[in-house]
């Protein structure tokens, strides 16, 4: 255990293809995709930051290169933003981050995995705690999701894991944790299982884009076989891990998006449209003003559907056909 120890860097795999996003990924990483007017990495980043972290250290792989452009300076642009008078949009360009915030870059040979990327940053991370972001889950939270757990492993000292709670019919989908409640949103790990079919699954605690680790791991990782997908699981490196050490389980508080999915994104997009400072209100209207359009033409649908089906029936031609003739008048 590493003790009386800060959390100043944190760990981006950002090596990924993408082909959940194809062909939108195919020459632009999908790091990159914009949700609003920022792109996913830079909520990432921005949410490390808030934590207190300094040194913000990407695992990247073959064409994420604007990941690196992204967050260096760009002089060409701010001279011609200052040029048209752009001011308010230069400021937001220069003080993206703050400037004490350091960028490192290590490139990931081939995608053998999760845990195989995190062994990249080794060197870099060195004998220090770290965290371990991934950009695909965005969490929409009042205190940043990092500084929650940054603030809880200032009181464990012990790697910690986000976790949430997801239908049992998606556990094939996640790492699973099994673990005894010892706190409000905390718990103590025994054990941890990637990908388990639903009727297996321990729990329905799914392990989440959200990690502190103890430097530890790092001999777990290296010590590993490739596993489930034949790659390297930084879930098999936490089972080994915990052999040697506690670990926690920490239920965030806030709303997570699988930006990784296409529905997951699609929500992200509309639920920050709607918060966002310049035009929140407008989408809000919007989507308000859709929302009933769309119910009315649902309910107008509904009794169109109804009228053909009751002419279709039986009943519907016995009920015609039954009405009694109008009297005449004498």
């Amino acid at each position: 255990m590493t003790k009386n120890k800060k959390i100043t860097k944190a760990v981006f795999p950002v090596a990924g293809l993408g082909t959940r996003f194809l062909p939108a990924t195919k020459a632009s990483p999908k790091e990159m995709l914009p949700v609003v007017d920022k792109p996913l990495i830079q909520y990432a980043v921005e949410e490390a930051a808030a934590a207190g972290i300094t040194e913000m250290i990407f695992v990247t792989g073959r064409g994420k290169r604007t990941i690196e452009d992204h967050f260096d300076k760009a002089y060409e642009l701010e001279a011609e933003l200052h040029l048209k008078g752009k001011h308010k949009v230069l400021h937001e360009v220069r003080n993206m981050l703050p400037p004490n915030v350091q960028y490192v870059y290590v490139r990931q040979p081939e995608a053998l995995g999760l845990g195989h990327a995190v062994l990249c940053a080794r060197h870099l991370v060195g004998d220090e705690p770290f965290a371990v972001i991934l950009a695909d889950d965005l969490i929409d939270a009042k205190t940043p999701v990092m500084k929650q757990m940054t603030d809880l492993y200032a009181k464990k000292q012990h790697s910690i894991l986000g976790v949430v709670n997801v239908a049992r019919e998606e556990t094939s989908q996640y790492g699973i944790v099994d673990s005894k409640v010892v706190g409000k949103r905390v718990s103590k790990l025994r054990g941890i299982v990637e990908k388990p079919k639903p009727e297996d699954a321990p729990s329905t605690l799914s392990v989440v884009g959200r990690y502190i680790l103890n430097p530890q791991i790092f001999a777990e990782l290296e010590k590993i076989q490739a596993g489930v997908g034949k790659e390297i699981q930084l879930t098999d490196g936490i089972a080994s891990l915990l052999k040697r050490e506690s670990i926690f389980a920490y239920e965030f508080e806030g709303t997570r998006y699988d930006c990784g999915s296409k529905l997951g994104y699609l929500k992200a997009t509309v639920a920050l449209g709607m918060k966002h400072a310049e035009v929140g209100a407008a989408f809000s209207a919007h989507m308000a003003e859709a929302g009933l359009a769309e119910s009315a033409a649902m309910k107008k649908g509904a009794k169109k559907s109804a009228k053909k089906n009751m002419k279709k029936s039986p009943a519907g031609k016995t009920a015609k056909t039954a009405r009694m003739p109008t009297a005449k008048k004498r």
